[in-house]
């Protein structure tokens, strides 16, 4: 008995292991050719399922993901070329579709504002601490004579 359940839970585990992400992709979606196909499936994966948000087209049972997937089909049946589909796809819906966003002057500002404030704040920090040494200089002859008055010296 304890025999046959491990073997169970090694198939379990096995089948867990090696199953692939679940394509949402109905056999109606499909195209007949299997080039096609295929750049549609390499275009869907680079898009969000807006409903999902964490899934691409290609992963995902919404209606939306869905609507999506059949226009990425129809443009490339029209003989759009893969960039021109993404364009039109990004068009409609923004750049928040693209799974992985393009790199444009918005992207590098957000991402490179942090570094600038980062090495700013640096720059604040190490000009300060000079100031901070240099500020302290040696009394005069005559402050160092009213220190000493004062100290009782």
């Amino acid at each position: 008995m304890s025999a046959r359940l491990s073997l169970t839970s090694i198939v379990l585990l096995l089948a867990l292991l090696f199953a692939g992400t679940a394509m949402a992709v109905k056999p109606d979606e499909m195209l007949a050719d299997p080039g096609l196909e295929a750049r549609a499936r390499a275009l869907s994966e680079g898009l969000r399922c807006m409903v999902c948000q964490n899934q691409s087209i290609d992963e995902s049972d919404a209606d939306l993901a869905r609507d999506l997937r059949i226009l990425v089909r129809q443009r490339l049946v029209a003989g759009d070329t893969d960039q021109q589909v993404m364009d039109y796809v990004v068009s409609r819906y923004g750049e928040f579709v693209l799974l992985k966003p393009r790199f444009d002057l918005r992207n590098a500002l957000l991402w490179g504002t942090p570094v600038m404030l980062l090495f700013i704040g640096g720059i604040f920090i190490a000009l300060s601490a000079r100031s901070r040494s240099t500020a302290s200089t040696a009394l005069s002859a005559e402050e160092q004579a009213a220190l000493d008055k004062m100290l009782g010296n």
